[in-house]
């Protein structure tokens, strides 16, 4: 791709491994919390409650239905219940602990540190993410992810999520990046190419789930990161 000077990264699922951090502080805390000696739930059984519940407040969230305190008021109190263990008094200190935690833990989706490495010297590269401010800031400076990034915008700093434009255009602002010479990779369709595309950035899909997604003909989808180098 011609003229690109700006990358920017989404972060949970693109770049920081949110699914395999979460779910180790996660299951670190069932376990603290001893919910299976008490109510006779499995962690295997609790994780696919609290993925649905995460899953839909975050698009939630992206869409403008939810604010933040309710998502964090709701995804573990609704877990818990869809899972069958109504009015969790623990739910809100469990909570708590995972936003306090899961920074703890900080593994890198795979290839990342490699395609950093490759892209730092021929582009200047950015986060934009719908993280909430301070939990993005302790995933960033927890790995190795902060060696790499010039700019790190969130969707809270901008006062919109991604896909709307005010998002975008705080971080391209902050940045000293313009549309024309920009691309935005990331793993949400909606959040992520629907919002590049609509204000004319460029975007590669990164879909390692390999979910269904539309299909655009302007917008590469790779499985691995690795692969941008076949684009940048």
């Amino acid at each position: 791709m011609e003229n690109i000077k700006h990358i920017f990264f989404d972060l949970d699922n693109t770049l920081w491994d949110y699914r395999r951090n979460a779910k180790i502080t996660l299951a670190k805390l069932y376990e603290e919390f001893q919910i299976k000696d008490t109510y006779g739930y499995s962690f295997d059984e609790f994780y696919p409650h609290y993925y649905e519940s995460n899953e839909q407040l975050w698009a939630d969230y992206r869409d403008g239905k939810v604010n933040k305190e309710e998502l964090r008021k709701r995804r573990f109190p609704e877990a818990f219940e869809n899972m069958g263990i109504p009015n969790a008094e623990f739910a809100m200190e469990y909570e708590r602990r995972f936003v306090d935690e899961v920074t703890d833990t900080n593994y890198v989706v795979e290839g990342t540190e490699e395609i950093l490495e490759y892209l730092k010297d021929n582009y200047r590269l950015h986060i934009l993410s719908n993280g909430f401010e301070e939990v993005t800031h302790q995933k960033i400076q927890g790995c190795i992810i902060k060696d790499y990034m010039e700019t790190i915008t969130t969707a809270e700093e901008a006062g919109s999520p991604k896909p709307e434009a005010k998002a975008f255009m705080t971080a391209l602002a902050k940045s000293d990046a313009k549309v024309e010479d920009s691309i935005y990779i990331g793993d949400d369709w909606i959040a992520d190419m629907v919002g590049a595309h609509r204000l004319g950035m460029r975007a590669i899909f990164f879909n390692p789930l390999k979910e269904n997604h539309m299909w655009v003909e302007e917008i590469p989808v790779i499985n691995q990161l690795i692969e941008l180098k076949k684009f940048l």
